[in-house]
């Protein structure tokens, strides 16, 4: 089986990096190593089995095929995505309490 082809958004790579300053300003250096292996961890999750992540109900037609994983070990962070055959479209990882849907917009 061919592996997929694995694309960050910008907004994505800004949320996890974002995300991790504000735990290594919060609590230190261990904890921002940890929000960083646990999101790598989800991201092999997702490119190893892509339709194992739930789909979400977003209403525009052009959120339509989103799926959402927890972040292990950090649940009420998501992670959304997208996939094709070929392809595995991080969109966005976020804390879950957020309005979801206008994130997108």
């Amino acid at each position: 089986m061919k592996k997929s082809r694995l694309v960050f958004s910008e907004a994505a790579v800004a949320d996890i990096l974002e995300q991790a300053d504000w735990y290594r300003a919060q609590s230190g250096r261990t904890l921002a190593l940890r929000w960083e292996r646990a999101v790598a961890s989800a991201v092999r999750n997702v490119v190893r089995r892509p339709a194992a992540g739930s789909p979400c109900t977003f209403r525009p037609l052009e959120l339509q095929g989103v799926r959402r994983v927890l972040i292990a070990k950090f649940p009420k962070h998501l992670l959304f995505y997208r996939f094709t055959a070929g392809e595995v479209f991080v969109l966005r990882v976020v804390h879950g309490a957020r309005d979801l849907e206008s994130l997108f917009s």
